[in-house]
């Protein structure tokens, strides 16, 4: 078997194995990231994509948006609308309908290892979020926020171990 078919074949094995716990589509965007870094904390990942991205099992009212990039990368969230109000709102509701922001690290040599993960409060990431979008001469924008910004808006909740 060649190294394709092999590949394919883990793939369609996962894809098995998420459908049984309701992932309809294992590579849709983002989700085995969100499955990474859920699997930390012990948070449960929503099932549908237009939800926050995790909750907590425990408490299903406390959900969480995972941000996440590469070592030198920048966390990001995409199609923010500065104007108009209406749109503007319903984007920017992305963050405080959550618990907190987690913001994972991962490892470019092994890109399913999270290294570290930054919990940044909702009210911090909203307030540079809008002043990202006033500063914005777009209409349209990605809002995004570096690894130090993190660090010093957040805390440290998960370190890799080596």
């Amino acid at each position: 078997m060649n190294y394709i078919a092999q590949i394919i074949n883990y793939i369609r094995k996962a894809q098995e194995i998420a459908a049984q716990h309701g992932f309809k589509n294992l590579l849709q965007p983002g989700l085995v990231k969100e499955l990474a870094v859920a699997d930390i904390p012990g948070h449960e990942v929503h099932r549908t994509k237009h939800e926050p991205d995790a909750y907590d099992p425990a408490n299903p009212n406390q959900k969480f948006e995972y941000l996440s990039c590469f070592a030198g990368g920048t966390f990001q969230l995409d199609r923010m609308f500065k104007s108009p109000i209406d749109k503007r709102a319903k984007s920017l509701e992305r963050i405080p309908r959550n618990t907190a922001i987690y913001c994972a690290v991962f490892d470019e040599e092994s890109p399913l290892d999270v290294i570290t993960i930054y919990e940044v409060p909702v009210d911090v990431r909203l307030r540079e979020a809008e002043r990202q979008l006033d500063a914005s001469r777009n209409e349209i924008s990605h809002v995004g926020f570096t690894i130090k910004w993190a660090q010093h808006n957040g805390k440290g909740v998960h370190t890799k171990q080596a």
